[in-house]
């Protein structure tokens, strides 16, 4: 497992029990996949934990597939059956190429990237703090909205998964408004690099959608190792070489806005919506720390909003300073990023030579 770690994609399969210290071969590999109700993993079995801590616990409550896909994200996926299962995993391989030297799989293509799909100019909505399905973008960027999600039950503020693109694979890497308002926090992080660092062993172009306000506040979450977390995704990015293409919806707001793939990242291409505000924080908030002395006056906080707005938040402020490529409108994105994986297809980029890198794990 470990030489053939970033050579050839692994993936395991669990249809049955895999307990003690069988579960290590499959917690190497890239990708994890279990049959609901009938697949578990552990490394201590109930009667061993009962026994040692006198917890009584089922196998299924243990190790079953929905603690793994939910809670603890060993497994990147879960199905109802054998039959499935397989089904599933045929569509994963034909996704992924056959090992790190060989060219991404690429298929004939018969939706035209030349199409415009109006529904995404109403994708967003007029209250910035209202939600909306960011899964809605990927279906319509994919071809045929064919769209494979990995983790798809564990952190689900952020959305990972394989799709094509002019009928070559890609990786989408998405915030998801509709939890938690796509915030990052530590789980997110963790999942999200994890998929990254394996698009880019395989040479798959990543394309990142980015809605997020921020980083999720809390001592839980700094408790938790956010930090580091967090500065997975970061490292992720920034020493990937695949192409990598980022569409800004909305919301782009401080150290999150650098960590989602942006130029500061060493983004090939940056597109932004009209609707995208990219800034150090919210308008509310930046005016409520500046102007506290205006605050028992709402004429005057609505004026300083305004002008916050208009001078830092404008995503054409951005294009102006090189943060964006260029602004583009909705129904334009599927074409916009065929466009740009095209252009890229044989980018080539060298890291410094070293022995191997030291991820904050």
């Amino acid at each position: 497992n470990v030489l053939a770690s970033g050579v050839i994609p692994q993936i395991s399969l669990i249809m049955g029990l895999c307990a003690g210290g069988d579960v290590s071969s499959p917690a190497m590999t890239d990708f994890i996949f279990m049959v609901r109700d009938t697949s578990y993993m552990f490394v201590t079995g109930p009667d061993v934990v009962k026994t040692v801590t006198n917890e009584t616990v089922t196998a299924e409550s243990l190790g079953g597939a929905s603690v793994h896909t939910t809670k603890s994200s060993i497994a990147d996926g879960a199905y109802d059956n054998d039959v499935e299962a397989l089904l599933q995993m045929r569509r994963l391989v034909d996704l992924l190429p056959a090992s790190n030297t060989a060219e991404i799989p690429e298929i004939e293509c018969y939706q035209s990237v030349m199409d415009h799909d109006m529904s995404l100019d109403r994708l967003i909505p007029d209250n910035a703090n209202k939600p909306y399905d960011i899964k809605e973008l990927i279906l319509k960027v994919a071809d045929e909205g064919d769209f494979f999600e990995i983790q798809q039950s564990f952190a689900k503020n952020i959305v990972t998964g394989f799709g094509r693109v002019e009928g070559r694979t890609v990786g989408f890497v998405a915030n998801q408004p509709m939890v938690l308002a796509g915030v990052l926090d530590s789980d997110a992080s963790r999942k999200a690099a994890r998929f990254v660092r394996f698009c880019d062993c395989f040479s798959i172009p990543i394309v990142t959608f980015v809605d997020v306000p921020g980083f999720l506040p809390g001592t839980a979450q700094e408790y938790g190792g956010l930090i580091k977390h967090g500065a997975k995704l970061l490292f992720a990015y920034a020493e990937a070489t695949v192409p990598k293409i980022t569409v800004i919806t909305r919301k782009a707001y401080g150290g999150a806005y650098d960590v989602m793939a942006s130029k500061h990242l060493r983004g090939d291409m940056n597109y932004a919506w009209p609707t995208a505000q990219i800034a150090v924080m919210g308008a509310r908030g930046a005016v409520e720390i500046i102007y506290r002395k205006d605050i028992g006056d709402p004429e005057k906080i609505a004026a300083h909003t305004k002008t916050y707005e208009d001078r830092f938040l404008s995503p054409f402020v951005a294009a102006e300073r090189g943060y964006v490529d260029e602004v583009i409108m909705p129904h334009s994105t599927r074409r916009r990023v065929a466009r740009a994986l095209r252009m890229l297809r044989n980018k080539d980029m060298q890291n410094p030579w070293k022995k191997h890198d030291n991820i904050p794990l």
